[in-house]
Order: structure tokens, then sequence, then C-alpha cells
């Protein structure tokens, strides 16, 4: 990574913001343990979304104020919940029958890589590794749409959009669109098609940081969000 790269990059929560911009008004959307989860912080005023846990609830609102968690209301991240008006509560069987059977219109994850076939890998094995797929492996295919939110490159620099993962998969060509901390890539036709990017970088520096190549189709915007964001 360049130093431009490694001083222009959006936070984590830049990253989740951009793509909470991008779920529409009635999406039913299941967010993925850890970073995912930051994305309903920041849904737009107006437009609602419909969140599902694998654990059995849909419709759950945000997290509660400290000290009044009702650790009988959590998350598949076992974080706790409040609930919305309408919400509802399922056996887990139900839960992921309603992901098997294509009613999640959106299910966004975290990844260790994404390949430009749109092939995502985001969990691994080893003792530092996250000890099964889980529910990742039902959502990249039961849902209508699969984002992924991740950083460009590892804490060491190496590409995380790749030409061919080399962790274990979750999944084979399920991602539709990838949001890093300097850009916002589709996979289009087993290629990755830049749509946005850091005006602050230029396109050979975000090639550089990328493991396969970008391609363009029309033009690439300007990739701005707010500064700064509350995390």
């Amino acid at each position: 990574m360049t130093a431009n790269t490694e001083q222009q990059k959006l936070t984590n929560a830049q990253i989740a913001w951009r793509v909470a911009q991008d779920i529409p008004d009635g999406a039913y959307v299941n967010l993925g343990i850890g970073f995912p989860e930051m994305v309903a912080k920041y849904q737009p005023a107006g437009r609602e979304v419909i969140y599902h846990t694998e654990n059995g609830i849909l419709n759950f609102g945000p997290s509660p104020a400290p000290g009044e968690e009702d650790w009988d209301l959590i998350n598949a991240g076992k974080k706790a919940v409040t609930l919305k008006p309408g919400a509802s509560f399922f056996h887990h069987a139900d839960s992921f029958a309603m992901v098997r059977g294509g009613h999640l219109d959106i299910a966004v994850l975290g990844a260790f890589q994404v390949s430009q076939r749109g092939d995502l890998a985001n969990w691994r094995i080893g003792s530092k590794g996250v000890p099964a797929v889980g529910g990742a492996m039902d959502l990249v295919h039961g849902a209508k749409q699969v984002f992924v939110i991740t950083e460009h490159v590892t804490k060491t620099g190496e590409p995380k959009l790749v030409d061919t993962c080399t962790f274990p998969l979750t999944g084979v060509e399920c991602v539709t669109r990838v949001y890093t901390s300097h850009a916002v890539i589709d996979i289009v036709d087993k290629r990755f098609v830049l749509r946005e990017k850091l005006p602050s970088i230029t396109l050979e520096e975000l090639q550089a940081i990328t493991g396969a190549p970008l391609h363009i189709d029309g033009e690439v915007a300007d990739l701005i969000v707010p500064e700064p964001i509350d995390a």
C-alpha cells in the first residue's frame, strides 16, 4: 500500500454509512456479525428497513441504552437489541427457512477475501480463525443480493479483493457488490467493475492495492461520505 492510500481511506463508520445509503425502503436485510452490524446505525431517516437475525427475530430495532438491556432479546452476535412495532419471534429452523427460501433482499457480510468471480471467503481455520462457516453459507445463496463490507487490504497490506480466494469459501459466485475503505465495486460477469473511488487517490493507486484487474464501465463516481461520522 502506498503512503497516500494508507492515509486516504474511510473509517469503518464511513464505510457502514455508505452501505446504508444503498439499502432501499422496505427491504428485508440480514446484517452479519461484527462490522456489518454497524450499517443499521446509519439507516437514512424516514426509510424503513426490516432487519432479520438468524436466531429468530424479524424487525428488531437499535441497541438499548446502557443498563436497559433485556438479555432475552439478542441478535445472532449476542448483542442486546430492541423491538420495533410488529416485530416477531420464530424458531431457528423457521429463520433459516426464510433465508433459504429467498425471502431476504440483502445480506451484508464481512470478508477475508472476495474473488473477481464473486466468491466469498469470510471464515478460516486455525487458532485465530472463525471456528465454522455458520449461517453465512446459507445467507450468501439465499439472499437476493450480497453486499460485502471490508477494508480494501489486510493489516499487512495484502489485497482482500483477489483473483482467486485462498481461504476456505463461504460461497461461490455470490457477491453482488463490495464496499471498501477506498472504493465501491460491483461484480459483473466475473469481473471487478469500479463504480466509485475516493477522489483523493488515482485509479493507478487503487489498482496497485487490488489483487485483480479493475474494469471501468461508464463513469466512475467520487466516493463521498460525511466527515466525521461517530462510530
